[in-house]
């Protein structure tokens, strides 16, 4: 696997004045064991019953949130049939969301850099997302435009595959993030602007956001990475650069986050000049005991509190407003023809 995002970029430039746009995304999946070995027998989709919990909530703020969705919710009516009603209605956006170890062919050795689609082998990782493709289509009439990588398992050859496929939209880069020690890819350097890429720069990316809050916020980048390996471990630093508010690295996910920090996240980020903002979570979650954040009813409760209440604080305090990708795709008008090379792009995000 590279160890760099190894892809030619061109980088958005938004406007200051605009209003920041925050869309939800929303990994749609089976559920299993996050700390059991991959299986191919986990293909329950029970917890979609409950999907409605987090749908009431977005629909207070008239967020129209986007499922990614994996072959077993695409393939079964208990998974996909709640969110089509929710698709028709025009409430809810479906993508495809790519889990290789549930869906075919079943070719590859599970193992956890298998885990990841774009370590599977160009071919392979095509024809999954080709099959899952298909599958979505026959459940809800249409293929689906948008994709995000499971595990973020995205890299060039994910690219070459969505651009033949017809996919417009990515969601899959994690910025700040290295998965490089399971096998995956790195997106350490890439911030959460979003850009164009692939052969014909037809293809939008909308990354996670991800990124450094803190007194050291802004070249967190430089420094984390060093605080962070493994030989510093039992010095403890980043946990102590955490407390001290000198410096943490953040996801905007109610799965981990605090919503202090969230809120902290999304400031610091409004600051520097960014202005889309994608807010990640598990279907799963909408049940208790289907995932790490959410173990109880008391869990449940809090997990969509923070939700509200970070809406509340983006299209409050913030002034931001609610978008889909599509929505988002469809203001930029027609991409660049030409780009920059890789490793430009990598060093013009990592420096913003």
């Amino acid at each position: 696997m590279p160890n760099t995002f190894d892809l030619a970029i061109d980088v958005i430039d938004l406007p200051a004045g605009m209003r920041p746009q925050l869309f939800v995304v929303v990994d749609t999946e089976e559920e299993f064991d996050w700390s059991a070995p991959f299986s191919r027998a986990n293909t329950s989709v029970r917890a979609m019953r409950h999907i409605d919990r987090l749908q009431r909530v977005l629909e207070r703020y008239s967020v129209a949130p986007t499922y990614v969705i994996d072959f077993p919710i695409a393939s079964q009516r208990d998974g996909w049939q709640p969110l089509k009603e929710l698709a028709d209605d025009g409430a809810a956006t479906i993508g495809a969301h790519l889990h290789p170890w549930v869906n075919p062919p079943f070719v590859e050795e599970l193992s956890r850099r298998a885990s990841f689609g774009c370590a599977l082998g160009a071919a392979i990782e095509a024809e999954k997302i080709r099959l899952l493709q298909q599958q979505i289509a026959a459940s809800f009439g249409a293929p689906p435009t948008i994709y995000k990588a499971g595990r973020y398992g995205f890299g060039p050859t994910t690219a070459d595959a969505l651009e033949a496929l017809g996919f417009t939209i990515d969601l899959s880069v994690n910025p700040r993030m290295d998965f490089t020690a399971e096998g995956g890819p790195t997106f350490a350097e890439l911030n959460a602007r979003p850009f164009f890429f692939g052969r014909m720069r037809r293809l939008l990316e909308i990354p996670c956001t991800t990124d450094y809050i803190g007194a050291l916020g802004r070249v967190g980048h430089r420094i984390h990475p060093v605080i962070s390996h493994r030989s510093l471990a039992p010095t403890r630093i980043v946990g102590v650069m955490s407390r001290l508010g000198a410096l943490n690295k953040v996801m905007l996910s109610p799965e981990g986050s605090t919503l202090d920090e969230m809120k902290a996240l999304t400031s610091a980020l409004v600051a520097r000049g960014v202005r889309t903002f994608s807010m990640t979570l598990h279907s799963p979650s909408v049940e208790p005991g289907c995932t790490p954040y959410v173990r109880s009813d008391g869990d449940l409760d809090r997990f969509l509190g923070r939700i509200a209440a970070y809406c509340e604080f983006f299209f409050g305090d913030l002034g931001g407003d609610a978008a889909t990708p599509d929505e988002f795709r469809a203001s930029l008008g027609a991409p660049p023809v030409t780009g920059v090379m890789a490793d430009e792009g990598a060093r013009a995000l990592a420096a913003r």
